[in-house]
């Protein structure tokens, strides 16, 4: 009898992007979640850049709101899962982390005027009122979700989760929490601090259509 031909090996699954998919063992919920904040993540990340570059002046402020909150949002997921577990004691090598200097210089020359603020140190435990700035919170969570990003696109699902979710909670959650009350409260100057004659003349309009 002749011998059978052997079988052919199987073909590796491929993303989006058509690069083979060497994803670890995660179970499909997380490894669904991980592909909704990667996405969010990449989101806010272009749109930092794109804000940077001054792309669209006249946005800024809206932009990076829808940013912040969009991302915030994934973050609130990450709170609400219980806690991801990596398989290993130590963090997988990922090489050397992103140059955001460039963001951060271009950030604070966008955010110019703007950029410092106070708020309260910690809302519960006390009430010391510190300095921080938009632009340093903003590369700060650039800076985590680039790492969480990098995990993910080699392929470490639940390393990538372990970092985006102990870094939310332990820094970028609450800044940008803070981030995005400043931008609100910009926003909310920018469209209401108007001249009195002007808002007059706009409250007698809506009432004598």
């Amino acid at each position: 009898m002749p011998d059978m031909p052997a079988a052919p090996p199987p073909t590796p699954r491929r993303r989006h992007d058509d690069r083979v998919d060497i994803r670890d063992d995660a179970p499909a919920d997380l490894v669904q979640v991980a592909d909704q904040i990667a996405r969010q993540s990449r989101f806010f990340l272009t749109t930092a850049t794109e804000v940077a570059a001054n792309a669209n002046p006249n946005a800024a402020i809206s932009l990076l709101l829808l940013a912040v909150s969009d991302v915030l949002s994934a973050g609130a997921r990450l709170g609400a899962i219980v806690d991801v577990v990596p398989a290993e004691r130590f963090e997988p090598d990922v090489g050397p982390d992103a140059d955001l200097d460039p963001l951060r210089a271009a950030l604070e020359n966008i955010l110019d005027g703007i950029d410092d603020y106070t708020e309260i140190d910690d809302p519960v435990l006390g009430g010391e009122v510190v300095t921080s700035s938009l632009s340093g919170d903003i590369v700060l969570i650039a800076g985590a979700l680039s790492q969480g990003l990098r995990h993910y696109d080699a392929g470490q699902v639940i390393e990538a989760l372990w970092w985006w979710q102990f870094s939310y909670l332990s820094n970028w959650g609450e800044r940008g929490s803070a981030v995005l009350r400043v931008l609100q409260t910009v926003l909310a100057h920018l469209r209401l601090d108007v001249d009195d004659d002007v808002a007059a003349e706009a409250e007698f309009q809506a009432l004598h259509p």
